[in-house]
């Protein structure tokens, strides 16, 4: 049998693999590309028509302490310093093995990955942890996929996994950091007007000639490259490929079974890695333990349905349910499609700028806005006067929605008539009249703006205290003054978007030992079962300690899945080791 180099080519009953990877976001293509590259042969089965599931609509970023990009820079940290961060987070939990092995591991995988394959990395060196607590670091931690050519893919580009509709511009994908400030500062700086100017004309004949972007950036180009890097090994790629279930044969998982029937075996094993469970109602009723489970709107593409867990549960395994959170909250607002459904717009960037603040559905402020989108959610959840209707309103005067957008509705030179006549964003002459359309108190809400107007006047915030944190910082203006994070609303007309529970994607998973070993009820290995990404269980325990924790462990645990199933790492091998390079030896 020889893999098949088609895009459209389809699995036949009783091919026979090494490895099989169910799901084809980062933790199944790192387990995919890393097997592949110690000699087995690999194929990656992926349900949807496209590859690439949750990361590639992500932001691309990977919390990876002590990365090599970082040590090459200069930013030298002491060993226990990210632990030290960790355990000022999780407490006790911290001592999960599986935190040990991937601090150990993840600075490895990244230099694989830079070495050996066509995955190119930037740094994070100026991307600091969420909070500032013992341990955290002002940067250093962080990488992200370089940007990419999509052409580099070839007749494969048309199973990528295109960017999420409403959080791009006609298609195209705008990074963070450098180029996102350039289309912020598109009307007010000649600079930054050419660059957008350039980037829109190389997008529009992108579409002419190909019928879609081909400057990849953020986690489309993290897949894009990992696509590229599976070809080059010589991985069969499966789009359309949904798994039903998978075979044991002498106490051992020894291949799938597809929806159509078709078999397949694995001589060394099956990685799951579907995704989680964003869009399976009856596991979230069951693992959220809120009524938030039955009114959740995630981000994540619709195709996550929890696969891997009702195949790896099938199988015996556990579940792990013991976590501060199941999900990775994330507020997001509601956008009407034409054809009369809704997406889910991720609200991760607007809310730390100045001009623009969130309140209850009494009118009151709740959280510091500027804080991350999980501790925006879980702040929210605990305001919140009745479970059964959980929403907030984000706030913003004119010119701060001119200058940043708010939600979908995008900044100038966008206009906001379609976003109103959509009934998506709310705006009025006075805050009164945005009260009234918002069904807001206005006096309430006239004396939590004029409180926070107050105070941010002079770079403060003593109710919450947004601007504080190096996060914070980050994360607004850095042209603002006194403080980047808080600015006065004043200039009318006054906007408003509703923020109702949603999420990036799920932490509750399968449980799994340190070498990505999915584990039973009575936490034995299941012999030949092995998971990466959502389907893995949160090794931070339901905690977000920073930004990028969901694709570092997904990646790093597809990397030791793979050498886990290829015999080269256990309990009885030779461990990773980041002095030397394990992968190295292969």
């Amino acid at each position: 049998m020889t893999h098949p180099i088609e895009p459209d080519a389809v699995p036949q009953d009783g091919d026979s693999y090494d490895l099989i990877v169910v799901g084809s976001g980062a933790g199944g293509l790192s387990a995919a590309v890393t097997a592949a590259y110690l000699g087995l042969r690999v194929a990656v089965l992926e349900k949807e028509p496209v590859l690439g599931g949750t990361s590639a609509w992500s932001g691309g970023w990977l919390w990876i302490p002590r990365n090599p990009l970082a040590t090459e820079a200069g930013i030298q940290e002491p060993p226990d310093a990210p632990l030290q961060y960790l355990e000022s987070i999780m407490g006790n939990r911290a001592k999960d093995p599986r935190i040990d092995m991937f601090l150990e591991t993840g600075p490895e995988m990244v230099r694989f990955f830079r070495d050996e394959t066509a995955l190119d990395w930037i740094d994070g060196n100026a991307v600091p942890d969420f909070v500032d607590l013992p341990g955290a670091a002002g940067g250093g931690r962080s990488v992200c996929a370089a940007p990419y050519d999509a052409r580099g893919l070839g007749r494969w580009v048309t199973k990528l996994r295109p960017p999420l509709g409403v959080i791009s511009l006609a298609g195209m994908g705008i990074a963070s950091g450098a180029d996102l400030r350039h289309f912020f500062n598109a009307t007010r700086k000649v600079s930054s007007g050419l660059y957008v100017l350039k980037r829109l004309g190389k997008h529009v004949w992108d579409l002419i000639r190909y019928r879609r972007g081909m400057q990849l950036v953020n986690g489309n180009a993290l897949v894009a490259r990992l696509v590229r890097a599976a070809l080059d090994r010589d991985v069969a790629l499966f789009a359309d490929s949904p798994v039903r279930q998978v075979t044991v044969e002498n106490g051992r998982v020894a291949g799938v079974v597809l929806q159509t029937g078709t078999k397949l075996r694995a001589k060394a094993g099956v990685v799951l890695a579907t995704g989680g469970f964003p869009h399976n109602a009856a596991l979230q009723e069951k693992l959220f333990g809120t009524e938030t489970g039955k009114r959740h709107h995630s981000a994540a593409p619709a195709g996550n349905t929890g696969d891997g867990l009702k195949i790896a549960k099938a199988a015996g395994a556990g579940i792990e349910t013991d976590l501060a959170d199941a999900a990775a909250w994330a507020p997001v607002s509601r956008v009407p499609l034409s054809n009369g459904a809704f997406a889910n717009f991720p609200h991760l960037i607007e809310r730390a700028k100045p001009g623009i603040i969130a309140v209850t559905g009494r009118g009151e402020r709740f959280t510091n806005e500027a804080d991350s989108y999980h501790a925006f959610m879980r702040n929210l959840f605990d305001a919140a006067p009745d479970v059964s209707d959980i929403h907030c309103w984000l706030i913003a005067d004119h010119r701060a929605q001119r200058r940043w957008g708010l939600g979908w509705s995008r900044p100038f030179p966008f206009p906001l008539g379609p976003y109103r006549r959509k009934g998506y964003l709310k705006s009025a002459r006075s805050l009164a009249g945005l009260a009234a359309q918002c069904g807001l108190d206005a006096a309430t809400l006239e004396k939590t703006v004029r409180r926070f107007n107050t105070h941010a006047a002079k770079g403060e915030d003593p109710d919450f205290g947004r601007g504080a944190s190096r996060y914070n910082q980050v994360q607004g203006d850095p042209d603002h003054r006194p403080n980047p994070a808080l600015g006065s609303l004043v200039s009318a007309p006054f906007h408003a978007v509703k923020i109702v529970p949603g999420s990036l994607g799920t932490f509750a998973g399968l449980a799994a030992d340190e070498y990505a070993r999915v584990l039973d009820a009575g936490r034995a290995p299941i012999p030949g079962l092995f998971a990466a990404g959502n389907d893995l269980s949160s090794i931070f325990a339901g905690h977000y300690p920073s930004g990028g924790i969901t694709l570092g462990p997904a990646m790093t645990f597809g990397y030791i899945a793979a050498h886990t199933a290829a015999g080269r790492m256990g309990p009885d091998e030779t461990s990773l080791n980041t002095e030397g390079g394990f992968y190295a030896t292969a």
